[in-house]
């Protein structure tokens, strides 16, 4: 548990007026940001496509799909690839965070005609008795045997481990495991043909977790410039805090 201590000397105490001019003047900021934050939005949303044309497989608990079935008959896709190599033994600590809030999303989602799904490298069996663990329903798929998260640049093979870099959030990086995170959107047309239209890594999934977005508005907010090299070092799968 963090320091539950907190000092309010070290932060200006204010009668109501001014605290009030100043939560006005930064509620200007606020909205300027939500305006370059649709703004950009829609130029995301406007970026060009590129046609799938590998023949993906999964499996999930009801059996073999490929990439345009787990569209579930919605015309996108979002897929959260989540952090399990085949020879682990349970799932990325920090992917398990974000993916605590997973559960009650895929139904909002169809209604805007979006399926959402996590797909890891390792087996199905593996991924489900993790589920069972963490209380977890929403869809989960092993891509073991595809080549699928080393052609979305989540996973990366013995050689680029070695190496000690790879391909990674769109430049040669350095790689401190097998597999990191990873969100990519796909969309199907009327003709069954399938686009990869968004991939983002690293920071860029930040905006998913809701619980980081409500630490931000807390005084402290993540509390995280304590730990230098692993921010999240603090982070636990939520049945070992």
């Amino acid at each position: 548990m963090a320091d539950a201590t907190f000092r309010s000397q070290s932060h200006p105490v204010v009668a109501h007026a001014e605290w009030l001019a100043a939560r006005r003047e930064f509620l200007r900021k606020e909205k300027e940001f939500t305006r370059r934050r649709d703004e950009l939005s829609a130029a995301r949303r406007a970026l060009p496509w590129e046609e799938v044309t590998k023949p993906y497989v999964f499996d999930g608990a009801s059996g073999r799909r490929t990439l345009a079935e787990l569209f579930d008959g919605c015309s996108q896709l979002i897929v959260y690839h989540f952090m399990f190599a085949p020879d682990w033994e349970a799932g990325c600590k920090s992917c398990s965070f974000w993916a605590d809030s997973f559960n009650g999303i895929p139904l909002h989602l169809r209604h805007r005609d979006v399926s959402l799904v996590a797909i890891s490298r390792a087996p199905l069996a593996k991924l489900q008795a993790y589920a069972k663990r963490m209380g977890w329903s929403f869809p989960w798929y092993s891509s073991q045997g595809s080549t699928f998260n080393f052609d979305l640049n989540v996973s990366f093979t013995p050689e680029e481990q070695a190496a000690g870099e790879a391909f990674y959030n769109y430049e040669k990086r350095r790689i401190p495991t097998s597999d990191l995170v990873g969100i990519s959107v796909f969309a199907r047309d009327d003709a069954g043909k399938v686009f990869h239209t968004y991939s983002a890594y690293a920071r860029g999934v930040d905006m998913m977790n809701g619980a980081y977005h409500y630490l931000d508005l807390t005084p402290k907010g993540r509390d995280e410039d304590t730990q230098p090299g692993n921010p999240q070092a603090w982070v636990r799968r939520h049945d070992e805090y």
